[in-house]
């Protein structure tokens, strides 16, 4: 039995360990990492691997694997990457799993400059890939400072502003914030609406000359082909879409494209070496095929793969929305909550007062009561003095009529019993006098008496009350919570041109364009950026924000085009509609004249 080969697939988030027999074609090795990623829609992407002469080349499906010129590393090394874009994400990116392997390699490219993205750009889509990351801001979770270790920003934006990492910071989290509930999958999608804008997005470049020996960038996309001055590959001064091309071959380095236009010549180029010329054939035919399906109507397999991630989704948002109503439940509970204990605080507060009240009435009632106390003892003392000046009185009229009976008795010592009554008689009128002022004073403390009864009966009335309205105040109890790109170029040398022999110098193939209407809309294609007047508006407004900060001193080339871009109104689109001007004709002697 033939000894198997290891094999370690890395993709933008996993590393994958294979064995296979040695027989094993390239095809069959990528559909076995497609099965285990769960990888459908196999026609975007492909196997990279680094040949014996140190180029970035892609596997050939119907060779063996073996027969390649894989460098031999044990175990042998491939990535699983990007190798043809869509038109439009959103329309085009059916399963979550490919819009993951898009989104993560895309921000790489950003990340590391190849796709280039003005400064402003790039906080909102760090914004995004936080969004993909953590999901919803939570300012409970999301503290001060969780985004210091995140990879967010490209070096170039770094290093062109006086901005520290915490300004950076701050400004990425209002952004995270904004976004609200979106789903992670959401942010991943809209993070490639914005990206797939970018002039450098999904474009493979090769070095390529007129026959006139002027340097000049080929670039191929989704659209067709640009040309683009050596210093600029950025803003393309030609462009071709795939539905002007009916044939392409090469032979050596000559490359050769034949328009649909029978009024044009052919559109010739020179590349450095025979294996760009391959790698650009490859790339070519590849894009065709892609645009030519996408004006077509779906296969069912795409048909089924589209209802099925449809449903998917839908049920996503449905399980988003009840989580959303849960939140929103346990917020007003929570609110609820707080609600009542702010009510049992304020009736706590009530109760303390009542009982302060009370403890007051309480108070002055224990006083009027002693001072009672003291007006009757005083009131019993004053009673009793009447009594005993009473009884001297009486002591005295017995006196009197005794002296009287003396006088009587004793008229012949008139004059010593006249004196003697006289006496008694001063007495008599002293102790009278003081009896009258007794009686009033006794009166006094009488009605002193009766007027503390009184009030001590209306305070009484009043403590009962105030007992009456603190028992009757309701104490609530709180209610218990409720749980609630771009390519750049991917070395254009890198092609695997060991899927054929050198000798293989020539090769040509056709590009059917019939059964299809092609409209050429997307030259009529806004951006994100146009499509949502409130987003531009903040953009403009960290842009400036930006500008002030920002060294220019430090500005690339591609910042200057960028910045002349804006200036005149030029994006993507609106370069494309311009470059493709005129007939094929007039636009292959433009540039046979570069």
């Amino acid at each position: 039995m033939p000894k198997t080969v290891n094999v370690r697939v890395t993709t933008m988030d996993a590393e994958l360990e294979f064995s296979f027999q040695p027989n094993t074609t390239g095809k069959q090795l990528y559909d076995q990492v497609a099965r285990t990623i769960g990888l459908r829609e196999t026609w975007y992407f492909g196997l990279q691997f680094v040949d014996n002469k140190g180029f970035i080349s892609w596997l050939n499906s119907d060779k063996k694997v073996m027969a390649q010129d894989v460098k031999r590393d044990i175990p042998l090394q491939f990535k699983l990457r990007v190798k043809f874009y869509p038109e439009d994400v959103a329309e085009e990116l059916i399963q979550d799993v490919t819009r993951k392997l898009f989104f993560l390699q895309v921000k790489e490219d950003i990340l590391l400059d190849n796709i280039y993205c003005p400064p402003e750009s790039t906080v909102l889509l760090a914004s995004y890939a936080v969004q993909a990351k953590y999901g919803e801001y939570n300012k409970k979770v999301h503290q001060s400072g969780y985004l210091s270790c995140e990879r967010l920003l490209p070096k170039r934006v770094l290093d062109q502003h006086k901005l520290s990492k915490e300004q950076w910071e701050e400004r990425i989290h209002v952004w995270h914030e904004e976004h609200g509930s979106m789903l992670k999958e959401e942010a991943m999608i809209e993070y490639l609406k914005i990206a797939q804008d970018l002039e450098m997005y999904g474009v493979n470049y090769f070095e390529i000359k007129n026959l006139k020996g002027t340097e000049l960038w080929l670039g191929v996309d989704a659209l067709g082909m640009n040309i683009y001055e050596k210093q600029d590959k950025l803003t393309p001064k030609i462009g071709f879409p795939w539905s002007e091309i009916r044939n392409i071959s090469f032979n050596d380095k000559k490359f050769f494209i034949k328009p649909i236009d029978k009024k044009a010549t052919d559109f010739v180029f020179c590349a450095p070496r025979l294996r760009i010329n391959k790698r650009i054939l490859h790339v070519c035919r590849g894009n065709h095929e892609l645009y030519m399906n996408r004006r077509k109507p779906d296969t069912i397999e795409v048909q089924q793969m589209k209802a099925q991630a449809k449903e998917e989704r839908l049920q996503k948002k449905l399980e988003r929305d009840r989580l959303e109503e849960e939140k929103k439940k346990r917020e007003a509970i929570e609110k609820e909550k707080v609600d009542m204990e702010k009510e049992k605080q304020e009736l706590m507060m009530k109760l303390f007062q009542y009982e302060e009240t009370t403890k007051r009435a309480e108070k002055d009632l224990q006083e009027q009561l002693e001072r009672a106390m003291r007006l009757e003892e005083e009131r019993t003392r004053a009673e009793q003095e009447a009594a005993r000046l009473e009884a001297e009185r009486m002591e005295a009229i017995i006196a009197k009529e005794e002296l009287t009976r003396q006088a009587e008795d004793q008229i012949r010592s008139q004059e010593q019993l006249a004196a003697e009554l006289a006496e008694f008689s001063s007495k008599i009128a002293l102790l009278e006098e003081a009896k009258r002022a007794k009686e009033e004073e006794a009166e006094t403390w009488q009605s002193k008496a009766m007027l503390v009864e009184e009030n001590l009966m209306k305070t009484k009335e009043e403590l009962h009350i105030v007992k009456s309205s603190t028992n009757s105040v309701p104490l609530t109890a709180p209610a218990p919570a409720s749980s609630s790109s771009s390519s750049s170029s991917l070395s254009s040398d890198n092609e695997s041109d060991h899927e054929h022999s050198e000798e293989n110098s020539s090769y040509s193939a056709e590009l059917p364009s019939q059964g299809i209407n092609d409209h050429r809309h997307e030259e009529e294609r806004l951006t994100e950026m146009e499509k949502n007047k409130r987003l531009q508006e903040k953009l403009k407004a960290l842009s400036s924000e930006l500008e002030e900060a920002r060294d220019e001193s430090k500005k690339t080339a591609n910042d200057r085009r960028h910045d002349q871009n804006v200036q005149v109104g030029l994006d993507k689109y609106k370069t494309l509609r311009q470059i493709r001007m005129g007939n094929t004709k007039q636009r292959i002697d433009e540039f046979e004249a570069l």
